[in-house]
């Protein structure tokens, strides 16, 4: 991708309304853009710095609205919370999936929609087993399983929020590079 003054705009822009649309109230659990952020970055950003940060960036500034509303008391949901640094890794990492997809391949952007949200809710369901994190199951094999049963509500969510933002991201990039971006004549 190539940054000029409006792609450096247009992603400083969908940062912000990602990260607006995650701190709005009702909004379902789950049903968000980051893994497909992670993934969009790392397909389309020839910046690999930029694509693990990407979607961090917009999960931390939503996390930065959620804390203001908290601490006016407009929401009970707090911010800032521990773990959140592992949050943001396992999020960052995802951009991994997106080095392996390419930008136009439907095929290759389906796989990435799909294996994001798998491998960030074995993961993240992982570690809170592991470190608890305020939720204790015991660090048995079945407790583990049901650690895993007791985050398929979210991982549903997450699914579709993926797929479903991936859509708009790989659809609206395209769309932008065929019919808005001037080829130069051959």
């Amino acid at each position: 991708m190539k940054f000029d003054k409006q792609t450096i705009v247009s992603i400083i822009l969908l940062v912000v309304i990602a990260a607006l649309y995650r701190a709005l109230p009702g909004r379902i659990w789950g049903f968000a853009p980051h893994l497909a952020m992670a993934v969009f970055g790392g397909s389309v950003f020839k910046d690999k710095k930029l694509a693990f940060l990407f979607p961090v960036l917009s999960l931390f500034l939503s996390d930065l609205v959620y804390h203001v509303l908290f601490l006016f008391q407009i929401t009970p949901i707090e911010g800032f919370y521990s773990g959140q640094l592992t949050n943001y890794l396992l999020i960052a990492s995802l951009a991994i999936i997106g080095f392996r997809v390419g930008e136009t391949k439907i095929s290759q952007i389906a796989a990435g929609a799909l294996a994001a949200p798998v491998v960030y809710f074995l993961a993240s369901n992982f570690l809170v087993w592991a470190g608890g994190g305020g939720y204790f199951r015991p660090k048995t094999f079945s407790g583990l399983v049901q650690t895993y049963v007791d985050g398929l509500p979210f991982f549903q969510t997450s699914l579709y929020g993926t797929i479903f933002f991936s859509v708009v991201l790989f659809g609206g990039y395209f769309l932008l590079k065929r019919y808005v971006v001037r080829q130069p004549a051959i």
